[in-house]
Parts: C-alpha cells; sequence; structure tokens
C-alpha cells in the first residue's frame, strides 16, 4: 500500500537494507517467541492460541475483529508498530536481536526480498499457500513468490491510471484523455499556454512510483532470484529509464508539471485547488484522497479516472504498491500463523469493507469479478464504473515485478536523483546513469556480484 512510500526519507536506509552477511538469520527458537500482549483488539474466544500480528490497514480493527468472531479454533492480537517504513524498522530491529518479532507481519511486496535474503520469512507454501494460489492473479502471486517458494499471502494492489479534473479538461479544450505520454505532454502544453494550472506534479519523495513508469517503457531494473542469492542484475543506466527520466526532467524544465511531494498538506490543498489537472497514481488513490478531504467541497464530482497513457499499447500495465500478510521465522506456530495469513483479510465482509471505502484495492479474484465490485459506480468519480473501466483491466494485464533485496536504499538513492532533476542540476539521463553507478558499488559493498 501507498503509506509507506511517503517517509522512506524518515528512516536510515542502512537500518532496512542488508548484504550478504545477513543470510544465515536466526535459529534459536528459544529466543523468537513473540508475546501477544497488549492487543489493540478484543480476544473473543479467550481459550483459542493466539497469533500476534503486525498491519496498518486503515480498516484492520474491523478485519480483525471479523477474523476473531469466526475462528473458535485461533485469535489475532493486532498492534500498529507503524505504518510502512517505521514497522520495518522495528522488523528489523527484532530481526538482529532474535526475537521481538510478530508471528504474521504485513509487508509492501517491494520489502519481501529484503527481508527474505534474511531467512525472517517463513516459506508458507509448506504450509497449504497454494489452496489459495487460485484466489490471485499470475502477477500478485509473483509478487510474493521466489520459484516454487512462497513468502506472503496477497491482499491488495496498486493498479495505476490518470486522476483527472474534469473542469479544468473542459475549461482548456481537451476533449479526451490523453492514451499516450506524447498526447499527455501535448495536453500540458496547451493548458500552459492558456494560463492554466500544471498538468500533474512529479515528486521525489514517490520513487516507487516512478520505478513503475520505468517498468511501464520496459525498464528491468533488478532481476533476482533468491535461489542465487550472490547475483544480481542492475540496469538501471538501460534507454527506456533514460527514457522515462528525461520525459519527467522536460516537463518540470517546461513548467508543464509541479515538483511537490505528495502526501504533503500542501499538495493536498492543491489538489483540492485545481491546482493540477491531472493525478497520476494508483487504485487506491481515491480512498485517500477523499480521506484528506479532496472531492467534499466545491470539487466534489470533478474528478474522473482513465487508464494510464501508454508508450507501447502492448505493454500497457503498470502497478505501484501492493500488501500481503507473512508468516515470521519467530512465528511461535508456524502452522496455525501460516492459517492466520491466509484467512486473515480474507473473508467476504472485510473485503467488501476494504473496496467500498477504498482503504484497498483487492486481489481476491473473487471480488474483482464480482458483480458489485466490476460495476461499482464510484461516488468520488461521480459515479463512473471506474473498477470495470479502468482499475480491473489494469490489474489484469500486470505480471509481477522482480524487486531488489535492497528496495529501500534503491528508493534513497532514486529520490535523491528526482530532487536534483526537480532542481534543474542534472539530466534525466545523467541520473540514471549515476544512479546505475550508486547501486552497483552499493550491491558489490553488500557481497553481491553485479551481471
Amino acid at each position: 500500500m501507498r503509506k509507506q512510500k511517503a517517509v522512506f526519507a524518515a528512516i536510515a536506509a542502512a537500518a532496512m537494507v542488508v548484504g550478504l552477511a545477513a543470510c544465515s538469520g536466526s535459529s534459536d527458537k528459544s529466543k523468537t517467541s513473540s508475546s501477544a500482549t497488549n492487543c489493540t483488539n478484543k480476544i473473543v474466544n479467550k481459550s483459542a492460541p493466539v497469533v500476534s500480528v503486525w498491519a496498518w490497514y486503515p480498516n484492520m480493527a474491523a478485519v480483525v475483529d471479523n477474523f476473531n468472531n469466526g475462528h473458535k479454533d485461533v485469535q489475532v492480537c493486532w498492534t500498529v508498530a507503524g505504518q510502512g517504513a517505521p514497522e520495518y524498522a522495528k522488523f528489523q530491529t527484532s530481526i538482529s536481536a532474535g526475537k521481538g518479532a510478530p508471528d504474521v507481519i504485513m509487508l509492501e511486496a517491494d520489502q519481501l526480498t529484503g527481508f527474505e535474503i534474511q531467512k525472517a520469512l517463513v516459506d508458507v507454501s509448506k504450509y497449504g499457500a497454494n489452496d489459495v494460489k487460485k484466489n490471485f492473479s499470475p502477477g500478485a502471486w509473483k509478487d510474493v513468490s521466489q520459484g516454487d517458494a512462497v513468502y506472503a499471502i496477497p491482499v491488495d494492489g496498486g493498479p495505476m491510471a490518470m486522476i483527472y479534473r474534469t473542469d479544468i479538461f473542459a475549461k482548456y479544450g481537451i476533449t479526451s484523455p490523453p492514451t499516450t505520454w506524447a498526447q499527455y505532454e501535448a495536453a500540458a502544453q496547451k493548458v500552459k499556454a492558456a494560463g492554466g494550472p500544471l498538468f500533474g506534479d512529479l515528486g521525489s519523495n514517490v520513487p516507487a512510483a516512478l520505478t513503475a513508469l520505468m517498468a511501464q517503457k520496459g525498464a528491468v531494473p533488478f532481476k533476482y532470484d533468491l535461489t542465487d542469492p550472490k547475483n544480481i542484475t542492475i540496469k538501471l543506466d538501460d534507454q527506456a529509464t533514460k527514457d522515462v527520466l528525461n520525459y519527467w526532467a522536460d516537463l518540470v524544465k517546461k513548467g508543464l508539471v509541479g515538483t511537490a511531494d505528495q502526501f504533503t498538506t500542501d499538495y493536498i490543498s492543491g489538489v483540492v485547488g485545481g491546482k493540477y489537472a491531472t493525478y497520476v497514481s494508483a487504485a487506491w488513490a481515491p480512498g485517500y484522497l477523499s480521506g484528506a478531504g479532496v472531492g467534499k467541497g466545491s470539487e466534489k464530482g470533478l474528478f474522473a479516472v482513465a487508464p494510464l497513457p501508454q508508450w507501447d499499447p502492448s505493454n500497457p500495465a503498470v502497478n505501484w504498491g501492493g500488501s500481503a500478510f507473512a508468516v515470521t521465522s519467530q512465528a511461535k506456530d508456524v502452522k496455525l500463523a501460516a492459517e492466520v495469513a491466509k484467512g486473515l483479510y480474507a473473508d467476504d465482509a472485510s473485503l467488501t469493507d476494504g473496496w467500498k471505502t477504498q482503504t484497498i484495492f483487492p486481489l481476491n479474484q473473487g471480488v474483482l469479478k464480482s458483480d458489485a465490485f466490476v460495476n461499482n459506480q464510484v461516488e468520488f468519480f461521480n459515479g463512473q464504473t471506474a473498477n470495470k473501466d479502468v482499475y480491473i483491466p489494469a490489474e489484469d494485464s500486470y505480471k509481477g515485478f522482480n524487486y531488489s533485496p535492497f528496495s529501500v536504499y534503491y528508493y534513497a538513492q532514486l529520490q535523491a536523483e528526482v530532487v536534483k532533476i526537480n532542481a534543474g542540476t542534472t539530466t534525466g539521463e545523467q541520473a540514471a546513469t549515476d544512479l546505475q553507478k550508486t547501486i552497483v558499488t552499493y550491491a558489490k559493498s553488500q557481497g553481491f556480484t553485479v551481471k
């Protein structure tokens, strides 16, 4: 999910990145049992064994209550250890200490590999994970898998699209949403020439979104296989990456898009006030925006959504975000923890609450193919059937992504390059070259052989 993306810079990257020295993990089970005390929720069946869970979904209280009320054999003790990066830092501390981790933890897909390489997560394919494989698309399953091993159970994803202001489009004669990035730039030029607002925004604090846009162009930044843990392929200075960074750098240089950090009060005020004609983001964005007060004032009913502009119609899909439940190697009862990972946020009531409030974009195929979800008229988009028209096709075409074992460090360095792009002190092409050098150097320092 998106919450963590805005706070990468707030945590020291060194606390979150790992090298080959971390691969051995801890096998001392006497020191790794996690406590099920200080639960945020109520334990319904007090005689049942308890599985501790860290998670930050906004509707997690309802999700846990749904689970506990529906189970006599196991109960969940839920706590919030932080949203995204703060939680990951606490998990990293518990890994280093060999104790203090929960039995089950919510992790974003791009963080899984970094914890897998430390043997901090359990391969749940040995505990029935494949029983629920049919509930998810191949792309969603790839994001939580390494070969035949499965390290988490998917819950939500982030197929990307272009949200836009219908009033701004109408005022400046944009008769239809741009379908290509060339059309996007042309529309931005038209609006600027007429004295209109910025067409979009390239915030430095959303490096995961920018990586997704690079992948849409065909970039494959990393190739890494946990069965061959010493070797990694890094290609951050390929032509596709340079093209995308050059494209956005050019939009910034021409004053067509802004450079404000997203997920901030100022940015939200800009969205409310019509400072931006478009917002390139994921399927969870409407819930985030409405939760931040967007669409509830004079701008209510003025938002619509269209498929993300494309470089190549044969490669349109792009995904930002996605969360899953993983079983930690410190779990007291791995089998029971795996049952919780498979069953938590998987019941109809929780999934329905999640998508109706736009807390999540569910990856469960039962929801994605249900009439209620497919034909839902989204209030934020003034009754548009956004799921059917935009988000489901994007999710269906997503094939998964190969993440590196050091996502946080990579994101921090990409963020630093975007800061320089936005300041006009480097080009997109030079940023790609410098990023390649930085990440290769870092990978080698951590003991990896870079291909």
